[in-house]
């Protein structure tokens, strides 16, 4: 008899074993819809292998993906340079990032941040289980896949993985914050959000915020600044108050929340929260300076400092994270600019005149003594004009060179007598007899006057030829170099190369290679003395009386009627600033410079009055390395 089971056979043996498993479904014996509607045992096994699936997948997951994934976008960091006084110049590069540690980051923004963020910080595991079940929600109504996500996953999400919206990128973004949350303490990820979080107006981090926002570093925020720096987290877009007034309101509502949150959660008492009643009004967004006016001619000269000196490559330089502390006096830029505008609209006039066209004026100007460079100008505006003039090679420098043949000369014996340089020597000087010099050179030997010339300062590869004109200056030395070999005789003869940087630090780490030059002694100390002597004539018969009397002993020298050369230049000192003038006039895609004829209306052909004005008008007025500079 075959075996039963509830009336029913029950088949067992080899035909029992050999049939194939079979999902029963759509369900036998059902009729109608009844057939669609699966089992509960069904449902059970259908979700237990989702489950089974979903864990599988997210063990899968957590141990490929790797935490040093890093995004390369969140590697990236501006270049940032300083004034000389430590406030911030400008930032370079395609992201407006500076990483800051945390104890540079006041506990006022940190917790302002925390109780608007993430509530929970320092005790959730690193991940919120209700965002991720309201991410799983979405994702199966078919809309983006996102939710409320803790201070952790943010970070991880702005530095190892991208913004897009999707499953697999959620998945991953919730184990590595396991992972971030079982590797890191909490104060390096909080440290690390703060520096890769974006704040509108191009900040990215705290400290980018804090400059764009308020024009200070994130260090100096009060509690009231820090509540809108945390409220731009929810959107900068929204909240940013200068692009409209309702973005100021949203700005205002979401401040005094951040505010009164702090107070709910016990980051602030009552009393201080009643003493923020007055909403910080950030500065307007203004469009970032970057490279224009004179900042690009400053990070040029900077940059190339830095390579010389430390073997950087352009290449390294440019993939970020440097901080560089510049010689530059920001009051002195600026007053260089000024005057060599206000020159230019009161002395040319190119609609009228065709010879003031391509004008082009360059100038720098170095402290004697020390050799640093406070302040250049390099031309109007370095993103349209960006070959800078105030560090150009190609504009022969004239009889201004002859104070150093008359130096060698002095140097070498060939020019002493008396109590001083000879008096035909000083009265060529301040007439700009070319010819006294040219056989002066040949008499003390065109090499010497190279050498030392080179010893005050030129560069050897701004020398030219040796040619019986080398002595009356057919060589082209910069603006920046003229005025830092003036300063040797201003040191009594004591040169110290010109720098126009302190320090660079990449990612925190201090360069080496950076030290001040060492100054030394280039030539005797009464050779320097005589030469001031000598240029001191040359100022007072140059200058105006009054101009002269404003400033301490003035020292200069400058280009002669003379001089073949279509370029005018005026280098003087005082003992407490060496600035050199140039003028010249050049078309791109011409060869060579440009007759000065006419400029300004001169008939000398020369127009030797420009460089002089800007000189003249620069130096007496009130620098700030007389007084607290």
């Amino acid at each position: 008899m075959p075996r039963r089971w509830k009336g029913r056979r029950f088949r067992v043996g080899p035909a029992r074993r050999g049939r194939r498993f079979r999902v029963d479904y759509p369900r036998r014996g059902r009729r109608g819809v009844l057939r669609w509607v699966p089992s509960w045992r069904q449902v059970l096994a259908l979700a237990l292998f989702g489950l089974a699936s979903v864990a599988a997948l997210v063990g899968y997951v957590y141990a490929t993906v790797g935490i040093e994934d890093v995004n390369a976008d969140a590697r990236a960091e501006a270049n940032v340079y300083y004034w000389a006084d430590g406030t911030q110049m400008v930032s370079v590069g395609p992201v407006n990032r500076q990483n800051v540690p945390l104890s540079d980051i006041p506990p006022s923004l940190q917790n302002a941040v925390i109780a608007t963020e993430n509530a929970t910080f320092y005790t959730d595991p690193g991940f919120s289980v209700r965002g991720l079940a309201r991410a799983v929600v979405n994702m199966a109504r078919g809309q983006e896949v996102q939710g409320g996500s803790t201070i952790t996953q943010q970070y991880v999400k702005n530095t190892y993985l991208s913004q897009d919206q999707t499953l697999e990128r959620k998945l991953r973004e919730l184990c590595l914050s396991v992972k971030l949350s079982r590797t890191l303490s909490k104060q390096e990820i909080l440290q690390g959000y703060l520096n890769t979080s974006w704040f509108g107006r191009n900040a990215y981090g705290v400290q980018a915020a804090a400059v764009a926002y308020y024009g200070m570093d994130a260090k100096d925020l009060d509690p009231a600044r820090s509540a809108l720096l945390a409220a731009l987290l929810k959107g900068g877009e929204l909240y940013d108050p200068s692009l409209s007034e309702a973005h100021h309101r949203r700005a205002v509502e979401r401040w005094r929340y951040v505010l009164d949150r702090q107070v709910e959660l016990g980051y602030m008492s009552k009393a201080e929260r009643a003493t923020y009643t007055v909403f910080p009004e950030p500065r307007p967004e203004s469009v970032s300076t970057n490279l224009s006016g004179q900042i690009g001619y400053l990070v040029d000269v900077a940059n190339k400092y830095i390579k010389n000196r430390t073997g950087l490559t352009t290449e390294q330089l440019g993939r970020g994270g440097y901080r560089i502390r510049t010689t530059f006096d920001k009051r002195e830029v600026e007053r260089l600019r000024a005057t060599v505008e206000e020159v230019r609209q009161t002395s040319l006039d190119p609609q009228r005149r065709i010879a003031d066209r391509e004008v082009e004026i360059g100038a720098a100007s170095v402290r004697p003594g020390d050799g640093a460079v406070l302040a250049l100008y390099g031309g109007p505006d370095a993103t349209e004009h960006f070959t800078n003039n105030a560090d150009t090679a190609g504009v022969p420098v004239g009889s201004a060179f002859t104070p150093f043949v008359l130096a060698a000369a002095l140097q070498d014996g060939t020019g002493s007598g008396g109590d001083g340089p000879p008096f035909a020597l000083r009265r060529a000087l301040v007439r700009g007899d070319s010819g006294v010099y040219t056989r002066l050179g040949e008499a003390v030997g065109l090499d010497k006057v190279r050498d030392l010339a080179v010893g005050s300062g030129l560069l050897p590869l701004s020398m030219a030829p040796l040619e019986p004109s080398f002595s009356v200056g057919t060589s082209t030395p910069s603006a920046i170099r003229m005025a830092g070999a003036y300063a040797t005789f201003a040191a009594e003869g004591r040169q110290t190369d010109p720098y126009s940087v302190t320090a660079v630090s990449h990612l925190g780490t201090p360069l080496e290679g950076l030290e001040r030059p060492a100054a030394r002694q280039a030539l005797d100390a009464d050779v320097a003395r005589q030469v001031s002597e000598a240029l001191r004539d040359v100022a007072v018969d140059a200058m105006a009386p009054d101009a002269i009397r404003t400033l301490s002993p003035v020292a200069a020298g400058r280009t002669g009627d003379e001089d073949p050369f279509p370029a005018s230049w005026f280098v003087g000192y005082t003992g407490e600033l060496s600035t050199a003038v140039t003028v010249f006039r050049s078309r791109p895609g011409a060869e060579g410079l440009l007759p000065m004829d006419g400029v300004g209306g001169s008939t000398s052909g020369r127009a030797d009055f420009l460089p002089l004005r800007v000189w003249s008008a620069y130096m007496t007025g009130p620098h700030a390395s007389r007084g607290d500079g």
